[in-house]
């Protein structure tokens, strides 16, 4: 598992280019099908617009684009090099075009629809996916706050709380592990002091998992 980066939220901008209206838009996704229901979305919006020029790159690998009839090769190739130059996955982003009635060349619309991705992109921002692993306890309630402690103190994080009947709380927590460390080395150094701090745990379960490293952006 390593460390990816991905849009930090949607993000949207507008270009003007010899009175042609370029609307870019950058959205998460995580698949396919999710890519396309936006993009079908934003073209119900615009479905008065000449292009609606679109492209997407997965983290799992697959990578789509479309001139939507613009001359080949001077809009969805254009906008996915900004994202491959970037380095950012799991990111749709469509620009749609008004034309102005001014021919821009092959040229002036390479710029044109590089340029609405990019600014829509940096709108966006971008964020770092880093390994974390994900830890689900049960305790007595008892010892909730004790543990609560023991996880701060290990760096971790509790991500919610659940109250069973009467004598049972339960919570999640997550810790990354530095840089080049073994998942093995670091779950040891990270699970082990609430496991001999607390010695009525009832259940204790690992799932490794990505999540945004908060306050990181790019």
């Amino acid at each position: 598992m390593e460390d990816y980066l991905v849009p930090r939220g949607v993000g949207r901008a507008e270009y003007i280019e010899k009175k042609s209206r370029f609307l870019g838009g950058v959205y998460p996704v995580t698949s396919e099908q999710e890519a396309k229901e936006i993009l079908e979305r934003v073209r119900k919006q615009h479905y008065d617009a000449r292009h609606n020029c679109w492209c997407y790159i997965l983290k799992s690998g697959q990578k789509r684009y479309s001139d939507d009839a613009e001359p080949q090769g001077t809009a969805g190739q254009p906008m996915l090099n900004v994202f491959e130059r970037e380095g950012v996955v799991d990111v749709l982003c469509v620009v749609t075009r008004y034309f102005g009635g001014i021919l821009l060349g092959a040229g002036g619309l390479c710029r044109a629809y590089t340029k609405a991705a990019k600014d829509a992109l940096d709108a966006a921002g971008i964020s770092k996916m880093q390994p974390w692993l994900r830890q689900q306890i049960t305790v007595p309630y008892a010892l909730f706050e004790r543990a609560k402690l023991l996880i701060a103190a290990q760096e971790g994080t509790v991500e919610d709380a659940q109250y069973g009947a009467r004598t049972n709380g339960s919570g999640r927590r997550c810790g990354r592990p530095p840089a080049g460390a073994s998942y093995r080395r670091f779950w040891k150094r990270f699970s082990a002091p609430v496991k001999q701090n607390i010695q009525k745990i009832q259940s204790f379960d690992i799932f490794p998992c990505y999540r945004i490293h908060e306050g990181v952006s790019v």
